[in-house]
């Protein structure tokens, strides 16, 4: 495979530069806005539901996260072809017009094709990395990272706050509308202080392998969502239970035998990527389904006398959610001092401890605020150290050829798993209906505990297959002599 990278990787400097740094904090904001609009709206949920009498609202985390899965593959090969940062704008793009919808939808089913069409915003992920990985200085790299990814829990400490002040004053639509001006302000920044990847790969894109994913994807995850309603034998069912699963097969096939498939699965058949992108899966899984239950079980009204719910608005939730912002930046921080001397393994399967730990204590003792504050500031801080340790073993373990695609396969397992959690955790929770309070419903105790041992269950699985990369010595990735230094600095 050809590709062409210039000799000169972001200048000549081996440290930062007031470009490197203002390129750092434009593609951080970008990442920021990815971070706090999944804890935005999952703290909307509850509104949205009410405001379209749904019963489906984990369609509404599922459908962008499903929507990034599918789009991943293809920007990162689009990316390594065209260009990452003009990638990296489309996708900006995109994803404004996405929230532009949601804000303005008058249906759910609109609502929904809005939020399917912001997900493409989660490529910015990849991209910026990737990015980073051809244009910054390796000296620099491994820490220009880990700053990142522990400030995409910055913003998140602010962002409750700010979301109750948005329901309270106007309502869920103007979280929206938020997102819409935010990227509209940051799109031209980048443009400004970052500049393009020298690092083009000559590639097709699979656009048959991407309509048989997120065909058979969706459709497996219909039969998931509406099975419980519909019957798990009605034929509706079954159609899109067995049409999904034929579709997805039909995937796996054409993808072993095309020279170029969407996700090329022939090259998890060695090295460490088939272990690193399932960790990155059920980590990000763990993170989705856990932030999108919080607001639900706080929010629930205490007249009910669940088990749970303390009947608070948003405004009120934000302190119980500022602790994962808090946690995470603590934890995102330290694993990116920790990585320069031991492997990014270790830090990885810290934070996925923590998170397990704080799994299990809110699954088993969450009727008290003090008590959940701290389990909540648990999980923050092992999310930030998880979020902080991912990108780094992937870019010590990849080649820059194909550092987008590569990357974008990571990407994808996180969206794809993180995509059925909610949907999966729900139809789970219809078999534990407390009651219904005009059209939205609400769960029993034992059923929201069982969504969090859930939580713990996924972050268990992420513990067993990153410790399997402690033991992998004998088949080191070979890393470019210009990543040397990233390479004595991110070892796995």
């Amino acid at each position: 495979m050809m590709f062409v990278r210039s000799s000169a990787t972001e200048a000549t400097h081996d440290g930062w530069t007031p470009r490197l740094t203002m390129s750092l904090v434009s593609m951080g904001l970008v990442l920021e806005v990815i971070s706090i609009s999944s804890y935005m709206t999952a703290t909307a949920l509850k509104p949205i539901g009410e405001y379209f009498k749904t019963d489906q609202i984990a369609w509404v985390m599922t459908a962008w996260l499903l929507m990034a899965a599918i789009a991943c593959p293809i920007v990162g090969k689009l990316a390594d072809v065209y260009g990452k940062r003009r990638m990296f704008l489309i996708s900006l793009a995109i994803a404004t017009v996405g929230a532009l919808i949601s804000a303005t939808a008058t249906s759910f089913g609109l609502f929904i094709v809005g939020r399917a069409l912001f997900g493409c915003l989660i490529t910015c992920m990849f991209l910026a990395y990737s990015l980073m990985r051809d244009i910054f200085p390796p000296k620099i790299l491994a820490l220009a990272v880990s700053i990142t990814a522990a400030g995409m829990g910055l913003m998140s400490i602010p962002s409750p706050f700010l979301t109750g002040i948005l329901l309270a004053t106007w309502s869920f639509r103007s979280i929206f509308w938020f997102f819409a001006i935010s990227l509209v302000i940051l799109a031209p920044v980048v443009v400004l202080t970052t500049r393009e990847s020298p690092v083009r790969t000559a590639s097709r894109v699979d656009l048959i392998g991407a309509a048989l994913l997120g065909g058979g994807l969706a459709a497996v995850l219909v039969g998931v969502s509406f099975g419980p309603t519909w019957g798990w034998a009605n034929s509706s069912t079954l159609l899109f239970l067995v049409g999904g699963v034929g579709l997805l097969a039909a995937w796996l096939t054409s993808s072993f035998r095309i020279p170029e498939p969407l996700i090329d699965l022939r090259f998890f058949r060695r090295g460490p990527m088939l272990k690193i992108t399932t960790a990155a899966g059920f980590s990000y899984g763990t993170i989705t389904l856990y932030t999108t239950m919080l607001p639900l079980m706080c929010m629930a009204p205490a007249t009910l006398a669940l088990g749970y719910g303390f009947g608070i608005d948003a405004k009120q939730f934000a302190i119980l959610q500022a602790p994962i912002g808090i946690g995470s930046v603590i934890g995102g921080l330290s694993a990116g001092r920790a990585i320069r001397h031991i492997k990014p393994t270790v830090t990885l399967i810290v934070g996925l401890g923590l998170m397990t730990t704080s799994s299990v204590l809110t699954a088993a003792l969450h009727a008290d605020r003090t008590a959940l504050l701290v389990w909540v500031l648990l999980f923050g801080i092992g999310m930030g150290a998880a979020t902080a340790s991912i990108p780094n073993l992937v870019i010590a373990s990849v080649p820059a050829a194909v550092q987008a695609t590569m990357s974008s396969m990571v990407q994808t397992a996180q969206t794809l798993i993180a995509s059925i959690f909610p949907v999966v955790a729900f139809a789970m929770l219809s078999a534990h209906v407390a009651t219904v309070v005009d059209g939205y419903t609400y769960y029993t105790d034992g059923g929201m505990a069982r969504a969090y041992v859930l939580c713990a269950a996924s972050s268990v699985a992420a513990i067993v297959v990153a410790s399997l990369l402690l033991h992998r010595r004998r088949h080191a990735p070979r890393i470019p002599p210009e990543d040397s230094e990233l390479a004595r600095s991110a070892r796995f």
